[in-house]
């Protein structure tokens, strides 16, 4: 699915970029793609997937502090520590926004 999305991305920018069709064909390129990105499916699929991707990175950090914990500084395993105490903290990750 991604090689498709990353394939028509590229076709329309290619064809944005080589047209000769001028500013009016730009222009309803252009809102047929701000239409395509407000559709409420588009939407819920790009939420799940940043909920994925959420959900994922929280893993990796989780595995990755267990097996390096004990390696690092101890100046960075604090920071750590500062992190996953977070994780936890109010159903917000760092930048504020909610994971539901």
């Amino acid at each position: 699915m991604r090689y498709k999305v990353t394939f028509v991305i590229g076709l329309a920018v290619g064809y944005v970029l080589g047209t000769r069709a001028g500013r009016e064909r730009y222009e309803q390129l252009k809102k047929s793609a701000r239409q395509v990105a407000q559709t409420p499916a588009v939407r819920n699929a790009a939420e799940t997937a940043g909920q994925a991707g959420r959900a994922y990175a929280g893993k990796a950090f989780a595995v990755v502090g267990d097996k390096v914990g004990d390696a690092m500084p101890e100046s960075l395993a604090g920071r750590v520590r500062t992190l996953r105490g977070r994780r936890g903290s109010g159903g917000e990750d760092e930048w504020g926004t909610s994971n539901t």
